[in-house]
């Protein structure tokens, strides 16, 4: 997914030269941006959810961990206690 968001960035980005340089005029100029733009945005929402996905894997774990922790004091509260 990220490799595709890039390839729309950059193809944006010829685009949007493509019609300041009027090199053929294959992309208007406000199509050329709008591409770019939601490419863009594309990029940036697919980085953010990847960096989501870690931070949930994580605080996942420290749930598990905090866990394991509760049920060790428990077990050694009971041998003291015996």
């Amino acid at each position: 997914m990220l490799g595709w968001c890039a390839i729309l960035f950059v193809l944006g980005i010829l685009a949007f030269a493509d019609s300041l340089l009027n090199m053929g005029e294959i992309f208007r100029k406000i199509n050329s941006v709008l591409f770019m733009l939601i490419s863009l945005g594309l990029l940036i929402r697919t980085t953010t959810k990847k960096k989501d996905a870690t931070k949930e894997k994580l605080k996942h774990q420290i749930f598990m961990l905090e866990q394991q922790v509760r049920t060790l004091e428990s077990g050694r509260k009971r041998l003291q206690d015996f």
